[in-house]
Order: structure tokens, then C-alpha cells, then sequence
């Protein structure tokens, strides 16, 4: 028999599948989608089964063929769909499909190669190196270099006697505790009455008639001692040989601490029950539909998502739960899970590596019907899937935009086309691309108009903060932002503010010369950092100590310009000096749970004002939030990006959401330095349908989607020249292989035009149908790889770009 195999090297130059001679030992337990350790030239590597035939292709000899080493599973990791759904994304997004297998799977699944030494002959390695070996004869090459013995090993290597290998291993390990069981060989009967006839011994009767009533479950040392069962009980049976402890395999389970009350379905309003007996019926007939539930915030989108999956799972099928990252919310986690208990499995970066592993593995072992989970979570192995929802689906974040890049809705569309399942999108502010899909009739509208519990949306007031200005304030605050935060504070109510930019400072100034501290390996200025006193760029990672002195006059005229999350912390505490203040951002919530306690102890009444970045715009339903206070409309209304009004106006609308969702009414106050602006105007006026068609007349002009699709070339390199040699070559391929319908704009130098010290030229294709297109990226990407990838030159091929930047 023999095995197909994809091999764990991410190069274009071997990213096919390679025949390799199943032994005779493997043959009953291989299967299609395993991980398999193979050789591969002097190499040993990891690879995914593709395929099992009985003989290799014509055009191998048998003889020549390598055998597989291990099998590394006890069942398949990928399913059949997961590997079809591989060869279409290859191909669509133009992607090396190793890279996107790894991508499907947990990143516990990936091999670890170890580079070692071994001894080949014991005798002639000198005795200050031998201590340095292991067990196994084994000096890993890191600790080697960090010990200065690289030198050493290789004269000992070039005599052979020591050799160099690869290890390959697994990147974590399985969880395992303690556990007792009653030894089955032992007469239970005799045992208890031995235990009953000495009062003394009381204890350790009921311990072992415990497990012997157990003796089907898994009992584990720590449920003994927290049954008051001491050790002295349990060593004591142990010792007589009547009970044994032993090692047994544990899921990771993150919310185990955790109890979840039941909650019961809500009642639907007039508006949700036809929106749900739209999807219900799509459910029934088992067929594709793509829905766009548009509703307002507040409008019970995810009572409706909750109903629909309770059908899919009374059906015996399963559901999958998109959200992006930043509204994965433990209020949204909670709604879940009181709902549908251990069925649900949450998949997010927050986890643990093992605690991502082991929810996924529940979808695997069908442990779990609900996947409730951030974009990879698209990749879920459910084998039967009834529905499949994307939450807020106008989200940029669905995007992936490192290697390999694709789109959460494509892969979503493609699976519920596999599954023949609704898809449904839920939005209070859609995409243009998707309601334009709506109101040609690709997708089905359903609209959400009102909130669930008739209160009406917001007030929403615009400040005019060129006004302010001219009036004296300089300050960060109106005089009406700054009233009606101390009107809150005084009723005991709780306020959101809202600032898009993290740090203290956006930038420093030399107010004498104009000299601004930039990255010296990106065209950016670093944004100050208070609490750390460094200046950070935000996309290389470099930091540097700030200066007194201006280091181009020597003036020491520097001032802080620009205000970040924790200078506006800073100023609050200033002005309401009694109010406690949480701030939410990249910096407060790098710590794996910080982004739930924080929420939870605003939740809980700790504090008065929550103040943060595009992080609290999402997921937060609290009563007791009457204010929203937007402070600075304008960071992404001036972005470089044919978007940006677009993003404005959704992020906007979304944060304005989350001020009087309950009994109490809420105000929402934007301040801008455009008020004129018709996104601003129409966030004002709660009127999406505006918005859409002023914005759509812009698009049309622009020729930008969705009249036209998108593909962003973006070549990199750290050599100038090289990059406007290369951009310019690129375009001419362009221009030959696509037709004159449509657009090719560039090269000219990018947005951010060098970032980590390299200069990055864009080319834009803007089209409406080009059937050669992917042919044509394929050939682009062939030519890429032979003539630049050795000299280290990158081209980013980005279909249907999110960010232009």
C-alpha cells in the first residue's frame, strides 16, 4: 500500500505529495488525514496523509520508494472535508498548502524539531563534553552553541565521532494527574468484609467501596481528598495491593472552576421569530442560504443565533459560532454556555496552548456540538455542520493578514455550500459588500429595526472640538463630555470612553527644530509609553529610552504631542479624582484572564469609567452604562484607506451601542474635528440606508469594491533598487496575462513604505471578471519563486484586501 503524503516544509518546491510505502505493521491502523513521520532526504520530518492507493503513479519505481516511520495518531486529525477545503484554498489564495494544513489544526499538532549531536563512539569524547550528554546519548545544538562547545562538537563531527540529528517531537504534551482504581484481580467481596470486621479501618471501607461503585468512571486523587478520604486511608489499601494509583490523560477544560446556571429561551419579538422562521426553514430543508441579519445594536441578534442552534443540535447536527477576537467577551462566552452546558467548546488566543488543543479535540471526538470561537476557529473538525454564524461580519480582524492570508467568509461559504447549511451573518452595520449582496438577492436580508426591550437607541450628541478651541478648551474633554461625566458619576451610573490609540503620547516633538523621534527601522514615529518610560513603534517592536535633549539641536524643548489610552487615564484621574477608572488595552490585557477580570470588575461595580481602545467597543452589555464618550472621532476617518469612512461609521455606531441597553437611557457624546463629515452625520442619525448609498456613489467612483474586486501586491525588500526593479517587472506580467478591462495601478512606494528596514512598493488590480485571473497569480507566483525568493525579496499577494496600508 501506499501513502500520499504533504511534508512539513513550507516550500513551494516541495509542496506536493510524495509517495511513501506503508509498512505491513501500519497498514491496518493508517487513515487518511493522520500525521505521519517520514524521511525526507538526510531529514526526518513530519507529514499529513493526502491519500492511500494500492500503487504508486506509473512514473515511480517501488523500489525507489521510501516506508513510513510512525504513525504519530490514534485517529485522524484531518477530516476529508478539512482536506478538499486545503486544495480549493491552495488554489483560490494562491497558498502553499502545508501552510494551510498547519493552519487548520491546533498548534499543539505542530512537530518540534530538535537539532542534536549524538555520540558515535563513547571513548574518544573528551569527559567535560560527555557530562554534557544526556540519558540518551543526545547534547541539544542550542545548548551547545550557549555553552561555547560548537567549535569542539565540530571536530569531533568531521572524525564521526559524534553526528548530527533531528529530533522530532511533539510541541505540547497531554495533561495527566493522579488517579485510583481498585485493582480487578482482588476478591471485592472478601475485601470489604476483611475492612468491616476491625472498627479501625472504617475509613478505609468506605474508600474502597467508593471505587469499587466507581470503578467504571475515572476517579482521581485530588476527588479523594477533597472527600475527606485521607492519604494515610489511601496509601494504606495501596500498600495491601487492593488499590492502585496510576497516571490517566485529562482535558484542560478553562472553565472547569466554573458553574453555568441553565438559562431558558427567551420570547421573541415580532421582528426575531420571522427572522428565525426564515433560518429554520433553511435549517429543515437542509439546503445553502447566506443570510445577512441586519439589526440594530441591542435589536437580540444573539437570542436569535441561540434558538436557531438549538434546532441544528435537536437535529443531531452541529453549529459553528464566529466572533471576532476582541467581542469574545466572557458575557458572550457565559450566554453559551448557560444555554447549551459541556456542548460547547470556545476557541480563542486566550487559551493555553493545551486548553486550545483540548477544546478542539472535543469538536474531533464529537464531545462537542458548539464551537463558539474567534477566525481559525472556521477551521473547527465538525463532521456534520447544521449552521454556521459570523457575528459581527463587517469585522476587519476575519481577514488574516499574515501568511497564508484568507477570509474567514470564504472558507465559511465554502464549508456551508460542503454541509449544504445556512450561513448567517449578523451586523448592526454590514459591509458594503455584503448588503449590496443582500440587495441584489445573492444573500437573504433579514432586518432587526428595534431594540428587543422597545427602549430606544441612544441620544447622540456631536461636539465641534474646533469650537472648543476657539472657546479656550484645550482640554481633552468638552465642557458637555466633561458635565455630563460628572452628572453620571454623581447618579452612581458607569461611563465607556472611547480613544482608538494606546500608549501616553502619539508622538515627541523638538519644539525648536521639529525633529520627531522616529523607528530607525520603519518611516514611523514611536508613540511614547508612560508607565514603561519608553518610546515604542507599534510594528517592529523596537524601544528606546526618550531623551531630554533633542538629539538633531540639543534643545530641550521636547513635548509629548497626541494622547494615548494612558494619558487620558491620566487626566481623568486629574478631573474626577474620586471616580475609579479601568483602562482596556493592549498594554492592561497582554496577561492571559486580564481581559475578563477587568470586564468583570467593571461588571461587579469596581469601577465608574471605562476607558479603552477598539477592545470595549464590542460584547459589553451592562445596565448601568447611561454614557458613552467618544474622544477623538477623527483617528480613522484620516487613514490612507478608500475604508476609512466606512470603518468610522461602524466602529462609531457600535461603541454608541453600549450605552443604555436596559431600564436606563443613554447619551452618547462624539467628539470630532469634522462634524460636517456625512459618516459623523449619519452616525448621529441612526441611519445606515444614508450612509450606504452616499458612500456607495464614492465606491462607484473610486472603482473600489463592491463594483470592483481587489488584489494588493505588495513587494518588499531591504535594498531600494531591487524593489522598483522587481515592482516594475511585476506589473509588466500583470499587464500581459490580464485584460485591458481591467485596472492596474502602481508600482508606487505603500502607505507605510518601509517597515522592519524594508522598503515596500504596492501594485493595485482592480477588476469585475477576469476568468484567467488565478491562472495568472499562479504564473506570478512561479515566476516569484524562481527568480526573487533567493535573494530574499517578499511579494505579498492579498486577494480582496482588508487593510491597504
Amino acid at each position: 500500500m501506499i501513502a500520499k503524503v504533504i511534508v512539513d516544509i513550507p516550500s513551494k518546491s516541495v509542496d506536493f505529495t510524495f509517495d511513501y510505502i506503508i509498512p505491513q505493521r501500519l497498514q491496518f491502523m493508517i487513515a487518511v488525514g493522520m500525521r505521519v513521520i517520514v524521511p525526507f532526504g538526510p531529514r526526518t520530518v513530519q507529514g499529513y496523509v493526502m491519500q492511500i492507493s494500492e500503487e504508486p503513479d506509473s512514473s515511480i519505481e517501488l523500489s525507489k520508494l521510501k516506508e513510513i516511520k510512525e504513525i504519530q495518531d490514534i485517529k485522524p486529525e484531518l477530516t476529508t472535508e478539512l482536506i478538499d477545503l486545503s486544495a480549493w484554498f491552495s488554489k483560490y489564495f494562491v497558498t502553499k498548502r502545508i501552510s494551510i494544513l498547519e493552519i487548520m489544526l491546533p498548534s499543539a499538532l505542530k512537530a518540534k524539531y530538535t537539532k542534536v549531536f549524538t555520540i558515535q563512539d563513547t571513548e574518544q569524547v573528551p569527559s567535560h563534553l560527555l557530562a554534557k550528554f544526556d540519558s540518551q546519548g543526545q547534547y541539544a545544538y542550542k545548548e551547545a552553541q550557549k555553552n561555547n562547545d560548537l567549535e569542539s562538537l565540530s571536530q569531533l563531527l568531521s572524525i564521526g565521532v559524534v553526528a548530527e540529528q533531528t529530533i522530532l517531537s511533539q510541541n505540547t504534551k497531554k495533561k495527566k494527574q493522579r488517579a485510583v482504581k481498585v485493582v480487578p484481580e482482588v476478591d471485592h467481596e472478601a475485601v470489604l468484609n476483611d475492612l468491616a470486621s476491625t472498627k479501625k479501618l472504617q475509613k478505609q471501607h468506605d474508600l474502597y467501596a467508593y471505587l469499587l461503585e466507581e470503578q467504571h468512571h475515572t476517579v482521581l486523587l485530588t476527588e479523594l481528598e477533597s472527600m475527606a478520604f485521607s492519604k494515610s486511608s489511601i496509601d494504606g489499601l495501596v500498600n495491601k495491593g487492593w488499590i492502585e494509583k496510576y497516571d490517566t490523560v485529562i482535558s484542560r477544560d478553562p472553565f472547569e472552576a466554573r458553574v453555568f446556571e441553565k438559562e431558558d429561551n427567551q420570547q421573541l419579538t415580532a421582528d426575531q421569530q420571522q427572522a428565525y422562521n426564515s433560518i429554520l426553514e433553511t435549517i429543515k430543508a437542509e439546503k445553502q442560504q447566506t443570510y445577512l441579519l441586519h439589526g440594530v445594536t441591542g435589536s437580540g441578534k444573539t437570542e436569535i443565533y441561540l434558538q436557531t442552534i438549538e434546532e441544528v443540535l435537536n437535529k443531531g447536527q452541529q453549529a459553528m459560532m464566529l466572533v471576532p477576537e476582541i467581542a469574545l467577551t466572557p458575557q458572550m462566552v457565559l450566554r453559551f454556555k448557560r444555554r447549551f452546558g459541556d456542548d460547547v467548546a470556545v476557541l480563542h488566543s486566550g487559551l493555553s496552548k493545551g486548553e486550545r488543543y483540548d477544546e478542539w479535540q472535543k469538536i474531533r471526538d464529537g464531545q462537542a456540538s458548539v464551537s463558539v470561537g474567534a477566525r481559525s476557529s472556521v477551521f473547527a473538525p465538525f463532521k456534520n455542520l447544521g449552521m454556521i454564524i459570523i457575528d459581527e461580519e463587517h469585522e476587519s480582524s476575519y481577514k488574516q493578514e499574515d501568511y497564508p492570508r484568507y477570509h474567514a467568509k470564504d472558507i465559511a461559504e465554502w464549508r456551508s455550500q460542503y454541509h449544504q447549511c445556512p450561513l448567517v451573518l449578523g451586523s448592526a452595520t454590514p459591509s458594503l459588500e455584503s448588503y449590496a449582496r443582500a440587495e441584489k438577492g445573492v444573500y437573504q436580508l433579514l432586518s432587526l429595526p428595534n431594540r428587543v426591550n422597545n427602549q430606544a437607541l441612544p441620544e447622540i450628541d456631536i461636539v465641534d472640538m474646533r469650537k472648543e478651541l476657539s472657546e479656550g478648551n484645550r482640554s481633552m474633554f468638552s465642557e458637555n463630555l466633561r458635565s455630563a461625566i460628572q452628572q453620571r458619576l454623581d447618579n452612581k451610573e458607569q461611563i465607556v470612553l472611547f480613544l482608538n490609540r494606546r500608549g501616553y503620547a502619539s508622538f515627541m516633538l523638538c519644539r525648536d527644530c521639529g525633529h520627531v523621534p522616529q523607528c530607525p527601522n520603519c518611516d514611523i514615529s514611536l508613540t511614547y509609553h508612560k508607565s514603561s518610560d519608553l518610546l515604542k513603534c507599534h510594528y517592529c517592536g523596537h524601544q528606546e529610552q526618550p531623551t531630554n535633549q533633542c538629539p538633531n539641536c540639543e534643545s530641550e524643548h521636547i513635548r509629548q504631542v497626541g494622547t494615548g489610552t494612558q494619558r487620558v487615564e491620566e487626566l481623568l484621574q486629574q478631573v474626577f479624582s474620586e471616580a475609579q477608572i479601568i483602562r482596556m488595552d493592549v498594554d492592561t490585557t497582554s496577561r492571559k484572564g486580564a481581559h475578563e477580570k477587568l470586564l468583570n470588575d467593571f461588571g461587579a461595580g469596581k469601577g465608574d469609567i471605562l476607558l479603552g481602545t477598539q477592545m470595549i467597543a464590542k460584547g459589553l452589555d451592562f445596565p448601568n452604562i447611561t454614557l458613552v464618550g467618544v474622544l477623538n472621532a477623527d483617528t480613522m476617518l484620516n487613514l490612507p484607506d478608500f475604508r476609512s469612512s466606512e470603518r468610522t461609521y461602524q466602529l462609531l455606531t457600535q461603541v454608541s451601542g453600549r450605552a443604555g441597553r436596559h431600564e436606563k437611557e443613554g447619551q452618547v457624546i462624539i467628539q470630532t474635528y469634522n462634524p460636517e463629515h456625512y459618516a459623523i452625520k449619519d452616525v448621529q442619525a441612526n441611519d445606515f440606508t444614508a450612509f450606504y448609498y452616499k458612500e456607495m456613489n464614492y465606491r462607484k467612483l473610486g472603482k473600489y469594491p463592491p463594483y470592483f474586486f481587489l488584489i494588493n501586491f505588495t513587494i518588499a525588500h531591504q535594498n531600494m533598487k531591487k524593489v522598483m526593479e522587481a515592482s516594475k517587472h511585476i506589473h509588466q506580467i500583470l499587464l500581459q496575462h490580464i485584460s485591458d478591462k481591467a485596472f492596474v495601478l502602481g508600482p508606487s512606494p505603500a502607505a507605510l513604505s518601509r517597515i522592519n528596514n524594508e522598503y515596500r512598493f504596492q501594485i493595485l488590480v482592480k477588476y469585475k471578471n477576469e476568468p484567467a485571473l488565478h491562472e495568472a497569480l499562479q504564473y506570478l507566483d512561479d515566476y516569484y519563486h524562481e527568480q526573487y525568493i533567493k535573494d530574499k525579496l517578499s511579494l505579498k499577494i492579498d486577494i480582496n484586501p482588508q487593510m491597504m496600508m
